[in-house]
């Protein structure tokens, strides 16, 4: 069954790993899939960091747009996928960088990791994406 649009915003809006799928613009490749932390409040954007020059990067850039895709198993199998245009690219900051890894680390873990991935990560940028697709579903108990 799918979900309201309250139901797949808040589910969105929790801390799941997400896909995330670029068109790789490549003879003979498949979109780019790859696991991404990704921030997102109910009604709003959608934002993810990555590295400046990754592959990742250079794709949604060339683009304009990309998809997430989050899910569980349990106590239900549901989904929702959501799919939109790049609305800005920017300069990561450090807050942006302890924002997204409170989101998905425990606390007494995120000052080491933001001080790691801050020096260790190389450029980062933000990209904010704008919501304008959606599927979801609640498929029930496994």
């Amino acid at each position: 069954m799918a979900l309201t649009r309250e139901e797949r915003e808040q589910f969105l809006a929790e801390p799941h790993v997400a896909a995330l799928a670029v068109d790789s613009a490549e003879e003979g490749r498949a979109p780019l899939t790859v696991p991404i932390w990704y921030q997102y409040e109910p009604g709003g954007d959608i934002w993810i960091m990555t590295e400046r020059d990754s592959r990742k990067g250079r794709l949604i850039g060339a683009a304009g747009r990309f998809s997430l895709m989050v899910d569980r198993v349990s106590p239900t199998v549901r989904y929702v996928s959501v799919e939109g245009p790049v609305v800005a690219t920017r300069p990561a900051t450090r807050e942006q960088l302890v924002e997204i890894s409170s989101r998905y680390l425990p606390a007494e873990r995120v000052e080491a990791y933001v001080e790691f991935a801050w020096k260790e990560h190389g450029e980062q940028v933000v990209i904010h994406m704008r919501p304008q697709r959606w599927l979801s579903s609640d498929l029930g108990e496994t």
